[in-house]
């Protein structure tokens, strides 16, 4: 009966691990505790295990994607997540194996952390594109482990903080097993020395695999370039947050118009960019010239190169969520749609399906359509440098190949354009940024990440976050980055860390299952 009250436990630690809690070390407390509540279970047992732990972590952790549409879309996001705990679940019962004659609880370390980046990649990428949320490494930006995304990307972090728990999980193993021997006279002394030995080397290799990658090393030098972030608020949060669209380019205009002054009065430096984010403009300024004015406006105002996020009404009938280059004197210059439209937000798959369940699909009533082009957008600075800035477009941030295909094709700086007005007073705009801060390390760059409404933030390479505005409040963001152009471990592996742990997986699987078919025969 101690199975399940371990597994709540479990997930319950894991939510407490992320934003806006913040206690990073519950992350592999939360897998020690399911790696013990699954060890020695049968199979079926181990999903319920695993199913549990994902609900009491998901249901508190995604609350925001309910606060506007209602309880039946968040609940249901939240159960869809669990069930690949519980394949986690599942899977590290089957390759724990049972209690062994002494008494000791077994834990494979190893077994654990593979079983977590396999379980991650695949939820990561299924249904629809999958939803990489919540994932361990998110919750790990203020932890001595982040380093560690910066040799293998999260996959890598999260194998680091997984590897983590079961270390300790094997620890408490032991510690139960030499409870078990002393009981046994014939096994006191003999099993109760093994177990202290174990156990010491457990939980010092939890300890050292947890303190060590604080020595790699953040580097945050190199030239720098002058951004200005724009955080120009909306009238209203909730759903209908750009029922008065033009309040909110117009919000952003002035915001930066302001800027502008202060720029001219020199109490403010000239920026080398202007970044507005996510739909700062849901007028779409190629099709509206009074929106195209009000923007090359505020590009002149400032006479700084300017990128925004806008809504473009193509390809019709469906719309695009694009970043958008403006140059002074010169006006439109290169555009980026987003690759990674969200389902069930910006689009809908099998629409008259899901009318069954909520009327809520309607409110996306054009689908947005996925662009097919990585994009960076090459400015020149005053002081000689160029800024080759990687647009990223709110939720693609939590995507490994999405960020990295961005570096790959050369962006010094990364430029994370969100809108969280449709989340209201919740978690998830520092849930998001926390994803931002581990990319900088994992990427080596740094990181302007724009809210319409907040949290914005100005992220150096080493994954610290500068100028944290507040919720729905126009803010101004200004600082000089550092323009990184060498690739990091992670870089050059690619996806290789979680393409390697999921066929390791794999195969530990099938030969457990072949093991179990001969032993029938």
């Amino acid at each position: 009966m101690y199975r399940y009250p371990l597994a709540l436990a479990s997930g319950l630690a894991l939510w407490l691990a992320f934003p806006s809690h913040n206690l990073w070390i519950m992350a592999p407390i939360g897998v020690a505790l399911l790696a013990l509540a699954t060890s020695g279970a049968r199979a079926w047992q181990g999903a319920m295990l695993g199913l549990l732990s994902g609900l009491a972590c998901f249901v508190p952790l995604l609350s925001w994607s309910g606060v506007y549409v209602g309880a039946l879309p968040w609940i249901a996001l939240a159960v869809l997540e669990s069930l690949y705990i519980a394949l986690l679940g599942m899977a590290c019962a089957l390759l724990q194996g049972g209690p062994s004659a002494s008494g000791v609880v077994r834990v494979r370390p190893m077994v654990v952390a593979l079983v977590w980046v396999a379980q991650e990649f695949l939820r990561d990428n299924t249904p629809f594109g999958g939803f990489p949320w919540a994932r361990l490494a998110f919750s790990q930006a203020d932890s001595p482990l982040a380093a560690l995304a910066s040799l293998g990307g999260a996959p890598g972090l999260t194998f680091g903080v997984a590897l983590v728990g079961g270390l300790a999980a094997a620890g408490v193993g032991r510690l139960i097993g030499s409870r078990h021997s002393a009981g046994q006279p014939g096994l006191r002394s003999k099993g109760m020395a093994r177990s202290l030995v174990v156990t010491t080397f457990c939980f010092a290799g939890a300890i050292a695999v947890m303190l060590v990658p604080a020595l790699i090393p953040r580097p945050v030098d190199g030239p720098t370039a002058q951004f200005l972030a724009v955080q120009g608020n909306v009238p209203r949060p909730g759903l209908n947050f750009n029922a008065e669209r033009r309040a909110v380019l117009d919000d952003h205009a002035r915001v930066t118009a302001q800027a502008a002054a202060a720029v001219k009065a020199g109490t403010r430096p000239k920026p080398d960019l202007v970044v507005w984010p996510e739909n700062a403009s849901d007028i779409d300024p190629l099709r509206n010239p009074d929106a195209a004015n009000v923007i090359t406006g505020a590009v002149d105002a400032m006479n700084t190169p300017l990128v925004l996020g806008a809504v473009l009404d193509e390809p019709k009938p469906m719309v695009s969520n694009a970043s958008l280059l403006y140059l002074p004197g010169r006006g439109l210059t290169a555009r980026y749609v987003k690759r990674h439209p969200v389902p069930f937000a910006e689009y809908i798959p099998y629409r008259s399906f899901f009318r069954h369940f909520s009327d809520k699909v309607d409110l996306v009533y054009s689908d947005f359509v996925a662009g097919n082009s990585v994009g960076v957008f090459r400015v020149p600075t005053t002081g000689g440098q160029t800024i080759a800035a990687g647009p990223i477009i709110c939720f693609e941030v939590a995507y490994d190949g999405l960020v990295r295909d961005t570096v790959d094709h050369g962006a010094n700086v990364l430029l994370v354009q969100t809108n969280n007005a449709t989340f209201g007073f919740t978690d998830e705009s520092v849930q998001q940024l926390a994803i931002s801060r581990i990319r900088a390390i994992e990427h080596g760059r740094s990181i302007v990440h724009v809210s319409t409404v907040g949290v914005s933030a100005l992220i150096t390479p080493d994954g610290t976050a500068h100028q944290l505005s507040t919720l729905f409040t126009p803010a101004v963001l200004a600082a000089e980055l550092p323009l990184r152009t060498e690739r990091t471990v992670a870089d050059r592996v690619g996806p290789w860390p979680e393409y390697l742990a999921s066929a390791g997986v794999a195969v530990m699987l099938a030969l457990l299952a072949l093991r179990r078919v001969q032993r029938r025969r």
